[in-house]
């Protein structure tokens, strides 16, 4: 076998593996969703969304005074 040629799997073989991590990963979702109904809110949780909020009213800061600038154009005298 050279290098340029391709390995393919069997579509059986390939199937069933990605039938197994499906799995794994519908189990993870599972474990990650018990944990989250367990544990309280915790700080850090906290803080990542009150940090998102300021950002987003930073964004809306800053497309509200760019809204609110007159826009240059050529016709308009320098200042």
């Amino acid at each position: 076998m050279t290098i340029t040629q391709e390995i393919t799997m069997h579509p059986d073989l390939y199937l069933f593996v990605e039938g197994v991590r499906a799995r794994e990963l519908w189990e993870e979702a599972d474990r990650q969703r018990k944990a989250r109904l367990v544990a309280p809110a915790s700080v850090i949780s906290a803080f990542e969304e009150r940090l998102g909020w300021v950002l987003v009213r930073t964004g809306l800061r800053l497309v509200d005074r760019h809204a609110r600038r007159p826009h240059w154009s050529p016709s308009m005298p320098p200042r």
